[in-house]
């Protein structure tokens, strides 16, 4: 993610068209769980680095907690690539918050979908005890029990337990093979995973986007899948072409989304012809939607000079950006199988 962000600083800085001359980026770690330790560092970005945006926050908890302690209040444009709480969509954020990854209520129908066409009929279901986790099982869930699946058992985690032995074991109560996970991969759901591989408890595993990872993948047999935010693989092609030539996995989770909140941040200041924090924030549906001249991956370059010679744009990007009213994309997913050891696309589902 950081990876992507760069790129498109790079490319806007190489290509000497941004009105408002090099572009520096000030990094801090929002540690994804400790809301304190998020705000005290957006905080230092706004008042002591007088950054004109922020490229994040990026998980859904520490979001809502910096939108209503700093965003909103101090009016800063924050675009994250990750947050997919839909309970974001209902904060007043002033109109200075913006994300370019969908909202779980449009993931979690697209799971349970995949799983019945799977044959995957019934599960047992668990998730982190956060906005994130919660959001996504509530809306798997409701979609799955719809179409006709059965939640053998519905139990929240709390993330980085020393031990989830017990947990494992009360989901396997309810007879399933199969365990669905909505957490994240580098904390409380690796663990879990561990639990159930060392007792045999589950065959397979269901995942949403934070869980799709090469340390979830490394841990369990082929087979499983989970479902993350993707574009049409003709854009996905040329994001991968974009990142290859850089480096860069386009495939990894998050990474084209990152590469568009940075590219959607820099396109709004050249808009605004202005660094001013406000005047940045009401151009950022301008230059993401149509109408205008059509600017993909590795395209910003030329989107800065059409944007400094009066022409409007419209910014599809790595992922498809196409913003709706509250700054949320509709998007599209990725159904990614463990196959050979690693999460594998295998179709885009919309």
């Amino acid at each position: 993610m950081t990876g992507a962000v760069n790129l498109a600083v790079t490319e806007a800085n190489a290509s000497g068209n941004y009105l408002q001359g090099t572009i520096s980026i000030v990094q801090a770690d929002s540690t994804c769980g400790d809301p304190a330790v998020a705000i005290a560092e957006a905080e230092k970005m706004v008042n002591e680095d007088n950054v004109i945006a922020i490229m994040g926050p990026n998980c859904s908890a520490i979001t809502t907690a910096v939108i209503n302690a700093v965003i909103a209040p101090l009016g800063v444009l924050s675009i994250s690539p990750s947050a997919t709480s839909p309970a974001i969509d209902a904060i007043d954020d002033g109109g200075f918050f913006y994300r370019t990854a969908p909202p779980d209520t449009k993931q979690g129908p697209a799971l349970a979908k995949i799983a019945m066409s799977r044959g995957q009929t019934d599960m047992a279901v668990t998730y982190v005890n956060a906005d994130y986790g919660k959001g996504l099982a509530d809306a798997f869930v409701e979609a799955y029990e719809a179409a006709g699946g059965t939640v053998t058992v519905f139990a929240a985690n709390e993330d980085d337990k020393a031990d989830y032995s017990a947990d494992i074991a009360a989901l396997s109560a309810g007879g399933s093979a199969t365990l669905a996970i909505f957490g994240y991969a580098d904390t409380g759901g690796r663990a879990l995973i561990t639990a159930s591989e060392d007792t045999g408890a589950f065959t397979d595993y269901v995942f949403g986007d934070g869980m799709i990872s090469e340390v979830t993948a490394g841990a369990i047999a082929d087979g499983s899948w989970g479902t993350l935010p993707a574009p049409s693989k003709e854009l996905q092609d040329k994001w991968d072409a974009v990142a290859a030539a850089a480096g860069l996995t386009g495939t990894a989770v998050f990474s084209g989304q990152s590469y568009d909140a940075m590219a959607l941040i820099i396109l709004a200041s050249q808009a605004a012809g202005s660094s001013d924090r406000a005047a940045i924030a009401a151009e950022v549906l301008n230059v993401a939607n149509a109408p205008g001249i059509k600017c993909e991956a590795g395209d910003l370059a030329t989107c800065l000079k059409y944007i400094s010679g009066g022409l409007p744009v419209d910014y599809v990007g790595a992922t498809g950006v196409e913003l709706d009213a509250f700054g949320t994309p509709n998007g599209s997913y990725s159904e990614s199988e463990v196959i050979g050891g690693v999460f594998t696309s295998i179709a885009i589902h919309d």
